[in-house]
């Protein structure tokens, strides 16, 4: 069975920087090991995969999200490939995509300007302790954290944007963590914040940029900075942009994407 896969770079608009994902438009749902096994051997932060709802009112369209080594409860660039493919590859007519997701709905607008924006819960982070392995994996970081239950994360908030940019943790003691991933963040130096996120024990030692901690740091940086519209950066290597709004229980999170190659995958 030949199905066809998409690979785009997301958060960017400029090929091989933001983060790449892939997404595999599917006719009905394989089986789970199989969709696990198939973002195994891609071998991206996240394979998203698409079922379209028939007749459904309340959506367009089911999407799953799996890393390398777990399905992923809520995922942002991959959602933003998948709708720059149904877009502009799949030819989808409207201006907005409705999604349903372990996360609850969801929606993706093509804006006039051509970015794209991701409309997505607003997650809270509770302050808490400082985890010992994060102390131990990052020496120097705040005695305070916050956890994020809904999307499991830690996030700890430095107090630079070098900080940031310096930072080196140790991945082998964060993947200890479990699926548990670590956001650090910092005030930016040329937009309202600028982030780093990582998560070895899914499989992901460094995300290049990922949408969904934003549905985090958003709420977090809009009560710091007293505005609920915040540009933010990520500063992995290939590193992305991000226009943000806070939107009462809601996070808008809009972006570029650059597309990459297309081809299709034989399957048994």
């Amino acid at each position: 069975m030949n199905t066809p896969i998409y690979q785009v770079d997301a958060f960017t608009s400029q090929l091989f920087g933001g983060n790449p994902a892939a997404v595999m438009p599917l006719e009905r749902w394989l089986p789970d090991d199989l969709l696990q096994a198939i973002a195994r051997e891609n071998q991206l932060a996240e394979t998203a995969f698409l079922v379209p709802l028939e007749n459904d009112e309340d959506g367009d369209f089911r999407i799953r999200w799996f890393t390398p080594t777990v399905e992923a409860p809520l995922c942002g660039h991959a959602t933003l490939a998948s709708a720059w493919v149904l877009f502009n590859k799949l030819g989808w007519p409207g201006q907005s995509i409705r999604l349903q997701s372990q996360s609850g709905p969801l929606a993706v607008e093509r804006l006039d300007d051509g970015w794209l924006e991701l409309d997505f819960p607003n997650l809270p982070a509770a302050p808490c302790q400082t985890p010992t392995l994060v102390k131990e994996a990052l020496p120097g970081v705040p005695d305070q954290a916050f956890f994020v239950s809904r999307d499991p994360n830690y996030m700890v908030v430095l107090d630079s944007e070098n900080d940031v940019r310096q930072a080196d943790p140790d991945l082998r003691k964060l993947a200890a963590l479990g699926n548990q991933g670590l956001i650090i963040t910092a005030p930016g130096n040329d937009c309202d914040f600028v982030s780093r996120y990582f998560a070895p024990g899914s499989g992901i030692d460094e995300d290049p940029v990922t949408g969904s901690i934003h549905s985090v740091m958003v709420p977090y940086w809009a009560s710091i900075l007293g505005s609920d519209r915040l540009e933010a950066r990520q500063l992995s290597e290939r590193g992305g942009e991000l226009r943000c709004e806070l939107r009462g229980d809601r996070v808008a999170i809009a972006g570029q994407a650059a597309f990459f190659m297309e081809g299709s995958v034989q399957l048994p």
